[in-house]
């Protein structure tokens, strides 16, 4: 079996690991700047490059020589202007007000069901619908995101690998290919996309980057999927668990399906895997994003602040003293599909201290999520993946507090998931993962807070 090189482009980072015969031999990764400008949200596309770069050096030059398969996976929902450095994120804010009206018309619900991509200005249809409404970058050629960006750089080709594509608003799913109803409608033409390539298709890597990074000379590139559908096959095919929860920046609950599953009124996202499985979940905006800004914002020390939030949950009482945290800083995606809605701390009195918020942070956060739980995946063992869940206390706590046993294991990452993707390997019958299931009376407790905590 070859070497293989994984590397997962995400909102916050680029993480890389060297795999040989499901062994991980080598880690590493490099942070990401996202640059905000008002509504806007966007990293620069020759840092990206650059980075990338510095992540691949960071490999032993020997272990470089002998990677012979390498493969992507990066952040859904992103949009590059041609000629453009700034990449748009999912987190991008510019079209809020003009998706907002738009997912009021029946050609809201009518594009949903083409692609199975929620109607929210997370989305590239979002996107180039505000950029054609405010008639900017009208005199753009070309659109492309994270995916067409790395692999235009190592191969030559302008390709997108058909989960990213089915991530965009405007890809559709029975048909599988651009859908020129949707294309029309934003007056753009098909071949200002790139063209659409199965998630396991390889290509021959450019001579000069060869040379360059010093691979081994026949090295291939397999173009890879989206984070989101990686991280739940990865969780799939380790564990057979179909139902999967990541929490990085954002969060997400997914379930593995064979078929295109789509429900209007709830708007689950619906996105290709390959020709067995799509990915069918719901995602917050609002994950680990929100412990970043308790540890800036809160904190007494925000370097001491993940090492010291075991003792802070040990001191604390559940409830957290009856004080709320509505954890949509980000807004949010699911449940609500509302950018706008804002979050906060609700019953608040000179009582509570400097711990209490923070408790009620972590608090607010796992509740929201377990709505996503009981939308997706309810009374199921949940494959968990993420740095959140490195911690055993929140993993802990996680499982509580969504009332589900949660399974954690290394290889439940986007990077996994595409060598399993790949190479397809049998996987033996022990493997190392930890195990949380619900702390019985805690979790009655938790049950009678979560049924008003919103209202």
């Amino acid at each position: 079996m070859a070497v293989f090189l994984g590397i997962d482009i995400g909102t916050t980072a680029i993480k890389l690991g060297v795999i040989y015969e499901q062994q991980l031999l080598f880690e590493t990764s490099v942070k990401l700047t996202t640059y905000e400008d008002k509504a806007a949200r966007y990293q620069r596309a020759s840092e990206i490059i650059a980075l990338l770069e510095k992540g691949i050096f960071l490999i032993p030059k020997d272990l470089r020589k002998k990677i012979s398969i390498m493969s992507f996976s990066t952040a859904m929902h992103s949009l590059r202007p041609a000629n453009s450095q700034r990449v748009f994120l999912w987190s991008d804010l510019q079209a809020g007000e003009t998706i907002a009206e738009f997912s009021k018309t029946k050609l809201a619900k009518d594009f949903y069901q083409l692609t199975g991509t929620p109607i929210h200005a997370m989305s590239p249809f979002a996107k180039l619908l505000y950029f054609k409404e405010t008639n900017k970058y009208q005199e753009v050629t070309q659109w492309s995101g994270l995916k067409e960006l790395v692999l235009e750089y190592f191969t030559g080709e302008f390709i997108i690998d058909r989960a990213c594509a089915s991530a965009t608003g405007y890809y559709d799913l029975e048909k599988k290919t651009w859908s020129t109803e949707i294309l029309s409608y934003l007056a753009i033409k098909p071949n200002q996309l790139a063209e659409i390539v199965d998630t396991t298709k390889t290509l021959a890597m450019k001579i000069d980057k060869i040379k360059h990074f010093g691979f081994a000379p026949r090295i291939k590139v397999a173009v890879g999927a989206s984070d989101g559908t990686l991280a739940a096959y990865a969780s799939f095919y380790r564990t057979k668990r179909t139902a999967s929860l990541t929490i990085g920046t954002s969060a997400a609950v997914r379930q593995i399906v064979t078929t295109a599953q789509l429900e209007p009124n709830k708007q689950n996202f619906c996105y290709y895997l390959n020709e067995k499985y799509f990915v069918i979940g719901a995602p917050s905006n609002n994950g680990a994003s929100l412990l970043e800004w308790s540890a800036a914002q809160l904190a007494k020390d925000s370097s001491l602040f993940f090492t010291q939030l075991p003792e802070l949950l040990e001191k604390t009482t559940i409830g957290a003293k009856g004080l709320r945290f509505l954890p949509y800083l980000n807004g949010e995606r699911a449940p609500l599909w509302d950018e706008t809605v804002r979050g906060g701390f609700y019953n608040l009195t000179l009582q509570h201290t400097r711990e209490d918020l923070l408790r009620s942070v972590i608090e607010g956060m796992l509740l929201n999520i377990r709505r996503l739980v009981k939308l997706v995946a309810p009374k199921q063992v949940l494959s968990v993946s993420g740095g959140f869940f490195k911690t055993t206390e929140l993993a802990q706590l996680a499982s509580t507090i969504l009332g589900a046993k949660c399974i954690y294991a290394p290889e439940n990452e986007p990077i996994f998931g595409l060598y399993y993707l790949y190479f397809e390997p049998e996987i033996p019958a022990q493997r190392a993962e930890y195990q949380f299931v619900p702390n019985p009376k805690e979790q009655v407790i938790y049950e009678k807070l979560a049924k008003d905590y919103f209202r």
